[in-house]
């Protein structure tokens, strides 16, 4: 099965200067090597057939007669293999030298791409030896494309295209037009010396590359065997995705450095990210069509919690700046509607908690005394006296104004009017209580000239968790965009930095998620479970993440769930997902009609900006 990851490795050894025959055993035993890891494309450094610190010697046509022959020995000693080997070498084309990248896969040379820029400043002599390349988009050489713009072609659908080192170092590096017409991967064959703070340059560099291009970027440079006669080199090698680093050796002696490369993910972020669409450099290349094999990699490790930062310290901040956010968002919104106070409901459950610590954070930046806020706890039939308990203490220690009013008799009445029995216990039982709690804020807010604050998360959105026009509707949510698993950490930081409210905040935290909507049990306890009744938000939130951030489908969201969950039955992850997307689709009426409220991820569900899905799409392709 294809889920789209293509392993790819860079590969280091004790480089023998003008030893072209040492080199190739070294390459030859690292790609046998890279072939049984089932590495698809395997990147060598800069000019590493004959070392790159060969100095005149380059002029030497002993030195490239042999070069030629040590490529022509690897693309032999690649023949069986479908993976893609790129190595560096010094070739010949009308009577000029060119520092190359050449694709060999198969017993056969495929392509041979020159370097585009040519340093010749500071420690750098390279226009001593070298031609440009950069005007030679694609003509022959030893029978194959050779060229700037030549592409691999990986199966169906990888594209794989390459640059050299000083090339990624200039403004305007190849890798940037590659990538603009389709390349997904993107080889740098570097021999980059050290000096002091180099190193952290250099990965700046290819992160920021690999961002501003949606590619993956794979950088391998030469170790240690090159020339120490002015310069020391380090073996740096990396393995960039989007921004992030996956893989980063340094100073290795020989071996090999992997990382799976997502690239459906890769694509799926070009595709939204349309910026460039209407510049896209449509010049002429030539792309290789090659045989790639299916391996079916899946990655050893999967975070199954993707919208939570890892490590206290950075969770601790990152919670800071989205609970910022959130207040900076209500903070504008009250600032231009001229209104002082805020109405909101509080149950003793996360998502209100959350909503009030956020208005608290907004008024405190808008210097409004706290008793204008007006919060509101609404008992009901299902109202423990844990939620009830937490509730009051909660308001108390915030110094809002606190009230209380009962849904119990308007509900009955409601019921008695419509004609429902109050012991039928279905969708209508519960949608009564959650429309008159809404009906009584939006009517306070009325009174007092305030703004109600929907408290409802991303989740909930997500699921069509929330009764239309109930806690569905607000005037504004701040939570609309924080999925469930991210509230528990937020009210938690909170309760960090806030000793105080510390113990009340840690018991909302180990509260059952519930609605209580439906009667308490015989001895007082919460008898409703969300989770219980549509699956765990944490199992949610990670299909939540991978259908809308990464757009992939649904066998490769489950193939990812069993590794991220392995203590989760395969029959549980089946049953959630196809629970997430049914509701998912069957419930987009409500997001398409839902409040406003501030965007702090990468992830959204507003109607106006992020997702816009007709509320009848059929769900039957995706179960």
């Amino acid at each position: 099965m294809e889920y789209g990851y293509i392993k790819t490795a860079t590969a280091t050894f004790d480089i023998q200067v003008a030893g072209v025959s040492a080199n190739v055993e070294s390459m030859l035993r690292l790609m046998e090597q890279a072939r049984e890891q089932k590495v698809e494309l395997l990147v060598f450094p800069e000019l590493c057939v004959t070392g790159y610190s060969c100095g005149d010697l380059f002029l030497s046509r002993r030195l490239l007669s042999q070069a030629l022959e040590g490529v022509k020995r690897l693309a032999a000693g690649s023949e069986g293999s479908h993976c893609l080997v790129v190595v560096g070498a010094p070739l010949c084309h009308n009577q000029r030298l060119y520092n190359c990248a050449v694709f060999i896969q198969d017993g056969q040379l495929r392509g041979i791409v020159p370097k585009s820029y040519i340093p010749g400043y500071k420690e750098f002599y390279e226009k001593r030896w070298f031609a440009s390349g950069k005007q030679i988009r694609a003509e022959e050489e030893l029978g194959v494309p050779f060229g700037t713009h030549v592409m691999m072609q990986l199966g169906k659908d990888v594209q794989v295209a390459a640059e050299i080192c000083e090339d990624l170092w200039v403004s305007d590096s190849p890798s940037i037009r590659h990538c603009l017409n389709g390349a997904d991967l993107v080889v740098n064959l570097s021999a980059s010396n050290e000096t002091v703070s180099k190193r952290t340059y250099r990965q700046d560099l290819v992160k920021m590359q690999s961002a501003k291009c949606m590619c993956g970027y794979i950088y391998a440079s030469s170790g240690e065997g090159e020339s120490t006669t002015d310069l020391v080199f380090s073996g740096h090698c990396m393995i960039a995705e989007n921004g992030s680093i996956k893989a980063e050796s340094y100073r290795e002696k020989e071996g090999l450095l992997t990382a799976l490369i997502d690239v459906q993910k890769l694509q799926n972020d070009r595709m939204k990210m349309n910026s460039e669409n209407e510049a896209v450099d449509m010049s002429a290349y030539v792309r290789v069509q090659l045989p790639r094999d299916s391996f079916g990699h899946l990655p050893e490790q999967v975070d199954a919690y993707p919208f939570v930062p890892t490590g206290r310290e950075k969770r601790l901040e990152r919670c800071q700046e989205i609970m910022q956010l959130q207040a900076n968002g209500l903070y504008e919104r009250l600032k231009k509607t001229g209104l002082k106070k805020a109405v909101i409901g509080i149950s003793g459950g996360l998502d209100s908690t959350l909503a009030l610590l956020v208005v608290l954070e907004a008024y405190r930046k808008l210097g409004w005394p706290t008793k204008d806020i007006i919060a509101i706890t609404m008992p009901g039939f299902g109202t423990s006296d844990h939620t009830r308990t937490n509730s009051d203490r909660l308001m108390e220690l915030c110094g809002v104004t606190a009230r209380t009013i009962s849904i119990v008799a308007a509900c009955r009445q409601h019921m008695q009017d419509i004609g429902h029995a109050e012991d039928a216990y279905d969708v209508t039982y519960e949608n009564i209580q959650a429309r008159e709690r809404t009906q009584i804020l939006m009517n306070v807010a009325n009174q007092e000239g305030g703004l109600v604050i929907g408290t409802g998360d991303l989740s909930e959105t997500a699921l069509g968790w929330c009764t239309y026009n109930g806690d569905h509707m607000s005037m504004y949510g701040v939570n609309i965009s924080i999925p469930k698993t991210l509230v528990k950490y937020l009210v938690s930081a909170y309760a960090e930095m806030h000793p105080e409210l510390e113990t009340v905040l840690t018991s909302i935290c180990d509260t059952v998620i519930s609605p209580e909507l439906l009667p308490l049990s015989a001895d007082g306890q919460i008898s409703q479970s969300t989770e219980a009744a549509i699956g765990k938000y944490d199992l949610h939130d990670f299909i939540l993440y991978h259908f809308i951030r990464n757009g992939f489908e649904r066998e490769k969201i489950i193939a990812l769930a069993g590794i991220a969950f392995p203590q989760v039955s395969p029959e549980t992850i089946e049953k959630t997902t196809e629970t997430f997307f049914r509701r998912f689709f069957s419930q987009q009426f409500k997001r398409s009609c839902m409040p406003d409220g501030p965007k702090v991820g990468s992830v959204s569900l507003s109607p106006r900006g992020d997702w816009r899905m007709p509320s009848d799409a059929s769900v039957a392709d995706y179960l």
